[in-house]
């Protein structure tokens, strides 16, 4: 059964009926300049009740002129400006993204960086396509898209204040703007609107990923996050083709993620979940799991549930899982799915201990 929020959470509430959740989120940064377009434009200051100008053109150049901007060639009152589309529009377009809501372009290091303020709802739709196939059947998409709102809102009250909220890389939420959507994640995000995963009436960090590979693993082990939800469970995308990867690394990407000659390079130490928590080269060098992930790229070492074996120019890792292991995993969701479960049922196997409740 849902229920009403905590407190806390009905800080990030509307303050009037007419008024939405909204997200801020940093697109990239540009050097120099970049082009905004969209029909109906118009600009005004980055703020909520901001009064918006219309211009009379449907693209502008933003450019960076020492530490101040200009719109056109025109100089723009402090370090950031914001723009949107007629209500007519489908989209604004900045750099290389069209996207819904409104666009910031403002100062930032040595050149200027972008912002999207847009409708949560929205910023789902679009993170669904990036993050989960939309073949996927219907309630793996709709659990998808309570981790993905729960994720969110709670980057926000964790960043609130701040010029943005998340990212629109792996590093948070694949977000990718109106490319993305599709109606069928369109229907997950509407059937589930307002629906968050509390745990002790706060919104939980929600983290999701591709496969486990039979288990998922413990927050700690994972993320250094020591959480009770985020928990060692049993999963059924182990028995899919997906979960199944392997990998050539050469002596070269080994020596230089180890530091050291990896002649006898070895797994020293695993998780209870059998991922690689420590390797250690003949030399003595020794590197976490996470750090040798990272050093030898996320899209090699699609997870730490691997095993190697010596070849002659390097090594064959076979492996099992894409990603951290922690949280929901989307292939395993799918499984579950297919078997008749309900989304409800899905965020309580991967997220165990958590509540279902109803934010707006």
């Amino acid at each position: 059964m849902l229920r009403p929020v905590a407190v806390m959470l009905l800080l990030l509430a509307p303050l009037h009926a007419l008024a939405v959740e909204t997200m801020r989120i940093a697109m990239g940064d540009a050097q120099g300049d970049v082009r905004v377009s969209g029909k109906g434009l118009s600009f005004g200051s980055d703020t909520e009740d901001a009064r918006f100008s219309p211009l009379e053109q449907e693209a502008v150049v933003v450019r960076r002129r020492g530490s101040r901007l200009e719109l056109n060639g025109a100089p723009v009152m402090g370090s950031a400006v914001r723009f949107r589309a007629g209500l007519d529009s489908q989209a604004l377009r900045a750099g290389d993204m069209a996207v819904r809501g409104d666009v910031v372009v403002r100062l930032y290091k040595d050149g200027l960086q972008l912002i999207n303020v847009i409708p949560l709802e929205d910023y789902l739709a679009a993170v669904l396509g990036g993050e989960m196939p939309v073949s996927f059947p219907p309630e793996a998409l709709k659990a998808q898209a309570v981790a993905a709102r729960t994720y969110a809102l709670q980057k926000k009250l964790e960043a609130y204040g701040a010029p943005f909220y998340v990212g629109s890389s792996v590093l948070h939420q694949v977000y990718g703007g109106v490319n993305r959507e599709d109606a069928r994640t369109r229907i997950a995000v509407e059937a589930t609107r307002g629906e968050v995963l509390t745990y002790d009436l706060a919104p939980i960090e929600a983290y999701f990923h591709a496969s486990c590979g039979g288990h998922t693993e413990s927050g700690w082990d994972a993320l250094q996050r020591d959480l009770p939800y985020l928990q060692a469970v049993d999963c059924p995308c182990g028995r899919l083709p997906a979960s199944r990867w392997s990998a050539t690394v050469t002596d070269a990407e080994l020596r230089a993620a180890l530091g050291q000659s990896p002649e006898g390079f070895r797994v020293t130490s695993r998780t209870a979940t059998h991922r690689v928590n420590r390797v250690t080269a003949s030399g003595g060098a020794s590197v976490d799991g996470v750090t040798l992930r990272r050093k030898l790229g996320y899209t090699k070492l699609k997870s730490l549930d691997f095993d190697a074996e010596r070849t002659s120019g390097g090594w064959r890792l076979n492996g099992r899982g894409y990603g951290h292991g922690a949280g929901l995993c989307q292939w395993g969701a799918k499984a579950l799915a297919d078997q008749g479960r309900s989304y409800r049922d899905i965020l309580q196997h991967y997220y165990p201990g958590t509540e279902l409740q109803q934010l707006y």
